[in-house]
């Protein structure tokens, strides 16, 4: 079953302090394309999620941004105690000096500039690869899940939309021996018209008809746009990635079915010639969202 381009999925993996979380979203475009926002500290990674990706998915412009849960994720409290020594000293001297009623507090060391601060905690690279392996593995899980059931939708609108097109033609085969026809009355009709009652040369009809026969029989055309068909229906059922094939395909199928509009010499072959082209339109720009 073939798989939309479109789609979203989210995941959090953890391996030995080291917690992740994942988004991961994807959309049309012609390749993979796949751009990772990690947080600085862990952009040694970027080329080990783009891999994970390109492992399980064959077209898509896709993003994915990681993050370090929680807010103390990335730092960890430091405390100077130099400083705070320092600092303690230096208010019990201005107290005692000052005659200050009270004793000096911890809320009084903490606050102070320099005290306490905040520095990135160290990184474990093993572990964060780890961890992102898990949390890219459960996001693109649910990534490819929603493609797939989105990929379910597109195949039934592409299959209904190949038994149009199919149908269209197979009228407009069906119409050719009667516009074959109605041209050698046409041309006889013309012919008596122009000779003014002489005897037609019925071996000189026949040949001109049977130019015009050649000239728009269609036959060739069919057999390859059937064939076409039947290629992109087994597609459509098919478990692998169709979507650069079904593009080219189509392409293949607008060929032919224009062959058969620019062979046309009756206006109701030209009529479902016009909405079969309209239909093949349709089917490639649905194609553009399949995988």
């Amino acid at each position: 079953m073939i798989r939309s381009m479109t789609g979203f999925g989210s995941g959090r993996g953890s391996a030995a302090g080291e917690e992740l979380d994942v988004e991961i979203r994807s959309v049309n475009h012609k390749y993979c394309e796949v751009k990772v926002r990690l947080p600085r500290e862990l952009a040694a990674l970027e080329v080990d999620a783009s891999k994970l990706v390109r492992e399980r998915l064959a077209r898509g412009g896709v993003d994915v941004t990681v993050r370090r849960s929680g807010s103390a994720a990335a730092v960890a409290p430091r405390v100077d105690v130099a400083l705070a020594e320092a600092y303690a000293r230096a208010y019990e001297e201005l107290r005692a000096r000052l005659g200050l009623v009270g004793a000096v507090t911890l809320a009084d060391v903490a606050t102070a500039e320099g005290v306490v601060r905040l520095d990135e905690r160290a990184i474990d690279l093993d572990s964060a690869r780890e961890a992102l392996r898990g949390a890219l593995g459960v996001a693109l899980d649910a990534l490819v899940a929603m493609r797939a059931r989105e990929g379910e939708a597109l195949a039934h609108d592409l299959a209904g939309r190949l038994d149009v097109v199919e149908g269209l033609v197979a009228k407009a085969a069906a119409l050719v021996p009667q516009s074959i026809e109605h041209h050698r009355a046409r041309l006889a009709e013309r012919v008596q018209e122009l000779t003014r009652g002489i005897p037609l040369d019925p071996a000189r009809l026949a040949q001109e008809v049977a130019l015009f026969a050649d000239r728009t029989d269609v036959t060739e055309e069919v057999i390859r746009l059937r064939s076409h068909l039947a290629q992109a229906r087994a597609l459509l059922g098919g478990r692998e990635p169709a979507g650069r094939k079904l593009d080219f395909i189509v392409q293949e199928m607008h060929r032919e079915v224009n062959t058969i509009g620019s062979k046309s010499q009756s206006a109701e072959i030209a009529g479902l010639v016009v909405s079969a082209k309209a239909e093949v339109e349709r089917l490639r720009e649905q194609v553009q969202n399949v995988e």
